[in-house]
């Protein structure tokens, strides 16, 4: 009875033990399926045991905090990629510093060149001579007073400044300040405005320098030309009457002219030499006689050197007055008597003959 009670209570923990490994085979087989396993779970091995049955689970990867399954993400770096290098953060670049090109400043325009007859140095001479760079520290040798010298100097010494061969800036910019609006001749004028833009230059770059170039072609300084001609006021002179030549713009020394300067009036040379008369505002005036011609409207031209300018029908021509011959005094008649009581101055005729 005791042998039989023993083998029952062995048979009962057999089948426990089957019973139990069996729910532990199907729940673990369930669990597979539901997590979209295929039969790939852990392995489980049935048999007699006294301990509880465990499984030994596979290794997975880790999920992403994304709910996906891969390398997992870089966290605390700004543009990080997974599986990679971390990125730069997008932004606004800085550009390169651009430097703007150091131009050099306009010189000195053609004049036209004056022909300096009488080779004796002047502000109009010495202003050609300075359109070539390389010369202002030699150009203004033997020059004199004056503004029109003044303003020269200015100008030879901000040529050799602003090409680093020495020059006073200061100075410079005190004689154009003091000589402003005081040039009067149009290559004075060019060299007032072109020494304003070496000042300007050198103001916007303190410390630079520069190959100064003499421009080839361009616009000429002076515009010479006959500005006019003052016959009086009514357009008319006559032959012998002395008219004023009005010339703007000259290019070269008007102290100059008289002597070598060609003046026609009509066609015709002016008789005897032309005076040079006061100068107003840069113009020159010269003081002509009207040559012997007839009544119409006539051109005047001057010609110094090989330059020569034209005003067509600058005036007219008038008739000379004409005076009317006096009338001859009449010769008394010697047949006439004359009457010892008419007044004096008049004769009486009497007649001796029958009647």
């Amino acid at each position: 009875m005791a042998v039989s009670l023993g083998m029952r209570i062995s048979g009962l923990l057999f089948v426990g033990a089957v019973a139990v490994a069996a729910a532990a085979f199907t729940g673990l087989e369930a669990t597979d399926r539901a997590d979209g396993g295929s039969g790939g779970g852990p392995a489980v091995t049935a048999g007699p045991s006294t301990g509880p049955v465990t499984a030994s689970p596979s290794p997975t990867a880790p999920k992403r905090p994304d709910g996906h399954i891969g390398a997992p993400a870089l966290t605390g770096v700004p543009g990080g990629v997974a599986g990679g290098a971390p990125r730069r953060p997008a932004g606004p670049s800085t550009p390169p510093e651009r430097r703007e090109p150091v131009v050099a400043p306009a010189w000195l325009p053609p004049g036209p060149g004056s022909p300096d007859l009488d080779g004796t140095a002047d502000p109009a001479s010495v202003y050609d001579r300075l359109r070539d760079p390389a010369t202002c520290a030699t150009a203004l040798d033997g020059a004199a007073d004056g503004d029109e010298w003044t303003l020269l100097r200015a100008l030879a010494s901000a040529c050799l400044a602003v090409q680093g061969e020495g020059g006073d800036w200061e100075q410079a910019g005190r004689d154009h300040a003091a000589l402003a609006g005081r040039a009067q001749s149009c290559k004075g004028r060019a060299a007032y405005a072109v020494l304003g833009g070496l000042l300007d230059f050198h103001r916007r770059h303190p410390g630079a320098t520069v190959r100064l170039r003499t421009p080839a072609g361009g616009a000429p300084a002076c515009g010479y030309r006959i500005a006019g001609v003052d016959t009086g006021g009514d357009g008319t002179a006559r032959p012998g009457e002395v008219i004023g030549v009005e010339l703007a713009d000259v290019y070269f020394d008007p102290a100059e002219l008289p002597r070598a300067a060609t003046v026609t009036v009509g066609g015709r040379q002016v008789p005897g030499v032309p005076v040079l008369g006061p100068r107003s505002g840069g113009a020159v005036v010269l003081s002509v006689v009207v040559p012997a011609l007839g009544p119409g409207p006539v051109d005047v031209s001057v010609r110094y050197g090989s330059g020569e300018v034209r005003l067509p029908q600058a005036f007219t021509v008038a008739a000379p007055d004409v005076l009317p011959d006096p009338e001859p005094e009449q010769e008394p008649d010697p047949g006439a008597v004359q009457d010892p009581e008419a007044p004096a101055g008049v004769l009486s005729l009497t007649w001796s003959g029958a009647p």
